[in-house]
């Protein structure tokens, strides 16, 4: 197995792109009518078909998502908004830039997801949303987040970044809160290089959110171009959404395919040097990432620098957003303390390679390769 593989590149990621996909991106290029027509409207409804819901919009970025959402309800200057401790930083960073201030929860340590046990202590009367996040694809216990969110009279923005695809008991997520965030960044399973969706049954918000992307021209009234808001320019053009429309026609194949390579790598991995990642009951998993956490004895930069000298891209999966130097500087949080499994996987974890032009063969001997420098370091 190290013969066949020992010459190969193993990137953290490579999107899967086939000559269909290049086909409708150059036809529209050819066409002349590259921003913002047919195939965005078309990715809306496929988008809409997926996640269940009544409205879907295309905006440029998944920051965009989130930032569109928050100014839509009203969330500004004194409010608190409640996130995820370990995400991406963009999960707070919205909530820094309409002036609100992010309240963290630390995750739990089996599923990366915000420890919903945790949320009820940090609501206080300033609390106006919850941005719970279904991290590395795997939904979080969503239903229970609903449920605290309307006793206490808070909107639910689901941060679904990496998690198209994904269920919480064969509902889709994107559909549990009054609005939610898809993005199809290139690690994404389908990708538009930047973008991102917006979904939500509100059909009031989906006209709001239509007239923020395009610098808050009506978009119900057809007729006239009449600016009812101060905007923004966050289209997404044709062209990236026709190279999405073609991906997604193959979208079963791929999340197929990660699950099998996923379950290659539960089998292989040795377990007792590194907590695997774990799926609840009732949920199913679209493996965006494979991330596991190291025993605190491994010297993370070491195993990836040696994987890397073995053609193995790996990487930390995600930030224990409240130890990143601007929010430290600003909150001087005690991270160890208050967020202990959130840093625990910041500081320990390990994204994997893990996308659809692996082989099982390719696990295999990514895992081997892993088990094996991590058994030299000890």
């Amino acid at each position: 197995m190290e013969t066949t593989n020992l010459n190969k590149q193993f990137p953290l990621m490579i999107p899967y792109i086939t000559p269909d996909d290049i086909a409708a991106v150059t036809e529209v290029l050819q066409s002349g009518m590259l921003i913002q027509g047919k195939h965005v409207g078309l990715l809306e409804n496929k988008i809409r078909q997926i996640a269940n819901v009544k409205e879907a919009v295309a905006v440029s970025n998944g920051t965009a998502t989130l930032h569109l959402a928050l100014i839509s309800l009203g969330i500004g200057k004194g409010d608190e908004v409640i996130v995820p401790a370990f995400s991406y930083v963009a999960t707070a960073n919205v909530v820094e830039l309409v002036g609100a201030t992010p309240v963290f929860v630390d995750i739990d340590s089996d599923t990366f997801n915000i420890d919903v046990s945790k949320i009820k202590a940090v609501i206080t009367e300033k609390t106006k949303a919850i941005i719970p996040v279904h991290e590395f694809g795997l939904a979080c216990n969503i239903s229970e987040v609903i449920s605290i969110a309307l006793t206490n009279k808070i909107h639910v923005i689901e941060d679904a970044a990496c998690a198209l695809g994904a269920k919480e008991n064969e509902q889709p997520v994107g559909s549990f809160g009054i609005v939610a965030s898809f993005s199809l960044h290139p690690r994404k399973s389908v990708t538009s290089g930047e973008g991102g969706i917006i979904t939500t049954n509100n059909q009031e918000l989906a006209a709001k959110f239509r007239a923020l992307r395009n610098h808050g021209i009506d978009s119900e009234n057809t007729d006239s171009m009449e600016f009812i808001l101060a905007g923004y320019n966050y289209r997404l053009t044709d062209f990236q959404a026709a190279f999405v429309n073609s991906q997604l026609e193959r979208f079963d194949q791929i999340l197929t395919q990660k699950q099998m390579l996923a379950d290659v790598y539960l089998n292989e991995l040795d377990a007792s040097v590194m907590k695997l990642p774990v799926v609840p009951d009732g949920k199913n998993h679209t493996w965006q990432t494979f991330h596991v956490v190291l025993e605190e004895k491994i010297n993370r930069a070491q195993l990836i620098a040696a994987l890397k000298e073995r053609g193995i891209g790996s990487n930390y999966g995600a930030q224990c957003i409240p130890a990143t130097k601007y929010y430290q500087e600003k909150y001087g949080f005690n991270n160890k303390a208050s967020f202990p499994y959130a840093y625990r996987a910041y500081t320990s974890g390990l994204a994997l390679p893990l996308y659809y032009g692996l082989t099982k063969e390719d696990v295999k001997y990514i895992a081997t390769e892993i088990n094996k420098s991590i058994k030299n370091d000890l």
